[in-house]
């Protein structure tokens, strides 16, 4: 149960003044991520400022800067109004001190509200961004204009806090003080020697100068407050992982280590030699097996780097062993490609396997859960299907999850309970996670690296091209399908959108098809099943020559004879999406080449993004890259609406402190397994205030 201390953080905000209906929706959008979710206290708090205003200047009239923000007291004059029906003509307020004169500008201004908030010969505090217009001072749209009374209680230095669409900055700046004043005293939870160590304040006083600033500098990423803060949430985050690993492997697994018989028999099987990265990653999975306790590794490779068959190794030990396996993977196109693509490997060693989809129905879907509950299926291939209920194993021996990325932590665990919590788990991603990112989101698990490519394969020729040549690129196109090549083209989007003005994949289908009659394919997520797998089918063998798409084909599509990725709009895309595309080509033994079409003119960011995928290939520096163009929760993909992973931490700048927070958490831990000390009962806070609860129920759980 949540402390009684935390309630006022995690109360509704509409119990504070001025929050309406619909302000509610406003703030739920900003705040959670939709307008459905109501916002809490703790929100507002956690919602930090991107930087400060000062209005600390306060000149006379005839020391004006020319630029910047001043505050200046004046006395109100002549109040001119705009010609009747000439809303172009602003309405203007002269006002004046003793050294000078300035008119204050409002467009489609109010007359009534002006002389009520602006009456002549009283005296007015004015803050606002001084401009000049024809020699003359102006201030437009000042940001306050306040009586002596109300100027004394002005904040000086004011934050600046993100906002959406239909959101006023005073309104949430009012209603995040408001959120401040409810922030109980909360005990110390980090080492005070830590803190002396880096000088940083406390919990309290971090949350007040973020809100509350005294110095233009205290909101900076890297100001003592901030890294207080930041370093928190990460501290909570890695505690929790902590807390969840210590707890998996409390539970004793199965020591599993077959003779080897059917692992060389699919190795005999196999068109090439394992690469060294695949024989030392094979080495600590069987390490990992032949333990005691439950394996939890990631095994982490670039596109075409062989994972597929350094799980297959494993689950093949699990077979020896007389356990079963099974291999869950994000898309149906994708487990059907597996099944067609390791079924003679299977067959070699005379191992049972079958596929589960959400395709299989009635009599032959009930058929194959009887054998895979009774034992006579080995091995299993399936999609989301896996998790139904009905599908049970005899004894699971091993869970293999392909772009775990793409499933979360609740269908990881999901999984694991149909084998009652102590299968063996291996969960793989073609997306190159930076070591931050592996921390915060695999931290409870060892992680192992193919490093290496398969021999033989050769670079991929990148070239970025504006939409406007699109001409040259059907040209080219027309050429090397001649010449025997085959080609992918991926577009964004899968119908036209008013709001982005983007060719949608049905339309460039259209226009190819008008081109290249009869030798232009389409897939995309609105179509069946089974239409996808014929048109997959078609292209694989050659009777098709283009395969028009969106990302379906992003996951692990593998057709050697394809060797030209055409990439529409590629400004869209994020940097480890682009690197998925293009590891579609490259892997037969023609020179491959990837064209990425972008739309001018670009964003910085976007521009940075194409330089990257000319310049290099290795999957480990485009994730480093990405992390720092794009923020860690749109580049996990986990979080809905671009809600970023952390609220406080930004991983790009603070991600030094999370070896730290690691090994503090691992310290904490080893001395106080169940956080019972003063410093273990402050930490349980820590965990609840980042919501991180479910760890703090696994130390109940024993």
């Amino acid at each position: 149960m949540r402390p009684s201390v935390l309630n006022p953080l995690f109360a509704s905000a509409t119990g504070i003044k001025g929050i309406g209906e619909k302000l509610v929706k406003l703030l739920g959008k900003l705040l959670r991520g939709s307008e459905t979710l109501e916002p809490r206290v703790i929100d507002l708090l956690f919602h930090l400022p991107s930087g400060v205003v000062d209005r600390r200047k306060r000149p006379r009239i005839a020391e004006l800067p020319q630029e910047g923000i001043v505050t200046i007291e004046v006395m109100v004059g002549r109040h001119i109004p705009p010609p009747r029906n000439n809303s172009r003509v602003p309405y203007r307020v002269h006002v004046s001190d003793s050294t000078g004169m300035l008119h204050l500008v409002f467009f489609r201004a109010h007359a009534e509200y002006l002389l009520n908030k602006l009456p002549p010969r009283e005296t007015r505090f004015i803050s606002g961004s001084i401009d000049w217009y024809g020699g003359e001072p102006q201030i437009t749209h000042p940001h306050h204009i306040l009586t002596a009374e109300e100027f004394s209680h002005m904040p000086l230095i004011e934050p600046v806090y993100p906002l959406t669409a239909g959101l006023s900055a005073k309104i949430l700046s009012r209603a995040i003080r408001t959120a401040f004043e409810r922030l109980p005293e909360l005990p110390e939870w980090q080492d005070p020697a830590w803190l002396a160590n880096n000088a940083w304040p406390d919990f309290h006083t971090a949350f007040k100068s973020q809100h509350l600033p005294q110095i233009t500098e205290g909101s900076a990423l890297d100001s003592p407050a901030r890294l207080r803060l930041a370093y928190d949430e990460l501290m909570a985050n890695q505690l929790a992982i902590s807390l969840v690993r210590s707890h998996m492997k409390r539970f004793l697994g199965h020591s599993q280590m077959g003779d080897g018989k059917l692992k060389a028999k699919v190795k005999a099987a196999l068109p090439y030699k394992l690469t060294s990265s695949q024989i030392a990653a094979d080495a600590e999975i069987m390490a990992d097996m032949a333990s005691p306790h439950r394996m939890l590794r990631l095994l982490q490779g670039d596109v075409g780097s062989g994972k597929t068959v350094v799980a297959l190794l494993a689950l093949v030990n699990v077979v020896e062993c007389g356990a079963q396996g099974v291999f869950m993977v994000p898309t149906e196109i994708l487990a059907r490609q597996h099944f067609a693509s390791l079924r003679p490997l299977f067959e070699a060693a005379g191992i049972r396997y079958a596929l589960l989809t959400g395709r299989e129905k009635g009599k032959q879907r009930q058929e194959m859960l009887d054998r895979l509950a009774d034992g006579h299926i080995d091995l299993l291939i399936g999609t989301h299907a896996l998790f139904q209920e009905g599908v049970e194993f005899k004894r699971l021996g091993l869970a293999v999850i392909d772009e775990q990325h793409r499933f979360g932590v609740h269908q990881r665990l999901a999984l694991q309970a149909k084998a009652g919590g102590v299968t063996d788990l291996l969960v793989m991603t073609a997306t190159p996670i930076p070591r931050t990112l592996a921390l915060t989101a695999y931290g409870d698990m060892d992680v192992s690296r193919l490093m290496e490519k398969p021999a033989g394969r050769l670079p991929v020729d990148t070239r970025v091209l504006p939409l406007d040549r699109l001409e040259e690129v059907v040209t080219g196109l027309g050429r090397s399908i001649n010449g025997g090549q085959r080609a992918y083209w991926v577009c964004p989007l899968v119908e036209e959108s008013e709001i982005i003005d983007l060719t949608a994949v049905e339309e460039r289908f259209k226009q190819l098809d008008r081109v290249f009659p009869g030798r232009v394919g389409l897939v995309h997520g609105k179509l069946k099943g089974s239409a996808k797998d014929a048109v997959m089918a078609a292209f694989k063998s050659g009777a098709l020559d283009i395969l028009v798409s969106t990302t379906v084909i992003e996951v692990g599509v593998d057709v050697p004879e394809a060797s030209i990725m055409v990439v529409e709009n590629a400004e869209r895309f994020g940097l480890a999406q682009l690197h998925q595309l293009r590891g579609r080509v490259g892997r037969g033994t023609v020179k491959s080449s990837c064209l990425l079409l972008y739309q001018a003119p670009l964003g910085e960011t976007a521009k940075a993004r194409l330089t990257i995928m000319r310049e290099t290939e290795d999957g480990f520096r485009i994730a480093e890259e990405d992390l720092r163009l794009r923020g860690a929760g749109e580049m996990l993909g986990t979080l809905q609406a671009g809600l970023p992973l952390f609220r406080i931490a930004d991983l790009s700048v603070h991600g030094d402190l999370l070896a730290a927070a690691r090994d503090d958490a691992a310290l904490v831990l080893s001395r106080d397994h169940e956080l019972k000390t003063p410093r273990g009962q402050a930490l349980r806070i820590l965990l609840y205030l980042f919501e991180r609860d479910a760890a703090v129920k696994l130390l109940s759980a024993g």
